[in-house]
């Protein structure tokens, strides 16, 4: 019987589709909001400055870890694999695992989304004149009229 060998196939061949599915936030490094400069992508960038506003605001969309569309692939694949007989059954297999995946994907990111993040932007005068906003999870002891160093994308107590 070759179902163990068509499951362990199908399997692979659903890790690799879905390998491909999977992303990481971006960040534009752009003067975008007021003027000031995001400092998301700047990983070498340290300076010193004031914080002129901090700004409490929501995550950026429900981000999906992958899990969702992996289990649902597989699950898809699963039921694909029990309709039909040979290049048809291969055929609702790869459908059934596609489908799967987006609608395991579609239901991670739609539970995700309701427990949206509170993140802080923090808006940072540099000494240079240059402006940088900096989007971090806490803010601690900062307020507005510190001084701060940035480093990493993160503002720390100077």
């Amino acid at each position: 019987m070759k179902t163990p060998r068509t499951l362990a196939a199908t399997a692979v061949a659903a890790a690799a589709l879905l390998s491909g599915c999977a992303s990481s936030p971006s960040y534009n490094d752009s003067y975008g909001n007021n003027g000031y400069r995001s400092g998301y992508n700047n990983t070498a960038s340290m300076g010193y400055g004031v914080i002129e506003s901090i700004q409490v605001t929501q995550a950026d969309g429900a981000r999906t870890s992958g899990a969702g569309a992996i289990v649902g692939g597989l699950v898809g694949a699963l039921a694909g694999n029990q309709v039909g007989s040979g290049t048809g059954r291969t055929a609702a297999t790869v459908a059934g695992g596609v489908a799967g995946a987006a609608i395991g994907n579609n239901v991670e990111k739609n539970r995700n989304a309701g427990g949206g993040q509170e993140m802080y932007q923090v808006n940072v005068r540099m000494d240079n004149g240059e402006y940088r906003t900096v989007v971090q999870d806490n803010v601690y002891d900062l307020r507005v009229g510190n001084r701060v160093r940035l480093v990493d994308g993160r503002a720390y107590r100077y």
